[in-house]
């Protein structure tokens, strides 16, 4: 048997907003033509990019050839170390501290800015106040899946 090639990650340029989409069609065009490669992964954070895990770029040439919203591939291969921060996750609660400005992203108060007053890192909450008019002060407590840091309290020393 021949010995088994080590995969690098190399970055697909596409259309921005279609990333998801070229993802799948690389997948099963890879799958149908067997081409050997072990993985796409997409990023939310890196718009207008995928990148494909296999043993050559050639893999990859011949995965995206002719494919609608590709671009290029980019030249040379991507270190999975920088690339890590993108794969592994960390609870949204993490980031969060109590004075932080935030923006709630989902539920029935979506869109609207707040201040966090408290944090229950256990149960992964905060206690926000609204700070849009026409809502009266009162703590509502949110997941903090629901939030989105807009800038973190001033810290002075």
């Amino acid at each position: 048997m021949a010995e088994e090639e080590k995969a690098s990650v190399y970055a697909v340029r596409t259309t921005t907003g279609q990333e998801k989409t070229v993802a799948d069609m690389i997948a099963s065009r890879a799958a149908s033509r067997k081409i050997p490669i072990a993985s796409v992964f997409v990023s939310e954070a890196i718009k207008g990019y995928i990148f494909v895990e296999a043993p050559r770029p050639q893999f990859v040439d011949e995965a995206i050839s002719g494919m609608r919203h590709v671009r290029a591939r980019t030249r040379g291969a991507i270190p999975l170390s920088s690339l890590r921060k993108f794969i592994e996750t960390k609870p949204v609660i993490e980031g969060l501290k109590v004075g932080d400005m935030v923006e709630v992203v989902g539920g029935p108060f979506r869109g609207m800015r707040a201040k966090i007053t408290s944090i229950d890192r256990v149960k992964e909450e905060a206690t926000i106040e609204l700070l849009e008019e026409g809502f009266a002060t009162l703590p509502i407590t949110v997941h903090a899946d629901y939030l989105k840091p807009v800038e973190e309290r001033e810290r002075s020393g």
